[in-house]
């Protein structure tokens, strides 16, 4: 059983929300650093794709 919240298809465990929602983009994965690789492995967080999905804008 996994802590994270389900996740929609087009979504990855980093993503805060799906692709093309109003008021993100993407951003380079921090924790492979846009390669989809740590070590050897598959990123986690961003599901081998290089990016996430985050909020755009400042407060």
């Amino acid at each position: 059983m996994s802590d994270q919240p389900p996740q929609p298809p087009d979504t990855a465990p980093g993503d805060e929300a799906p692709p093309g929602t109003t008021g993100t983009g993407q951003d380079v994965c921090p924790d492979c650093d846009g390669t989809g690789l740590v070590g050897t492995a598959v990123c986690a967080t961003c599901q081998g794709r290089g990016w996430v999905t985050e909020a755009v804008g400042g407060g």
